[in-house]
């Protein structure tokens, strides 16, 4: 798996969690839906701190609660397939 995909999943496991839809994140955080979707579907493959730490508010968290997750914390980048920096 790759590391924008990492986020990706985590933006969808808490979506699920919290019984919000994609759209409901988009209005919570204040991230534009085609942002939100151009995230999610990963044509942006490096989101910026800014729009992660909007995300994470709208899940009530710090970026640092939002960033602290297993897969994340184990990826070696060493292993990264993906080229966008």
């Amino acid at each position: 798996m790759s590391y924008s995909e990492l986020y990706v999943k985590r933006i969808y496991q808490l979506c699920k969690k919290r019984g919000m839809s994609i759209n409901k994140l988009s209005l919570m955080s204040g991230v534009s839906q085609s942002s939100i979707d151009n995230i999610v579907n990963g044509h942006t493959k490096n989101p910026g701190v800014q729009n992660l730490h909007k995300i994470a508010i709208a899940f009530n968290m710090t970026l640092a609660e939002f960033l602290d997750f297993k897969e994340l914390n184990e990826y070696s980048f060493d292993d990264d397939n993906d080229n966008d920096n």
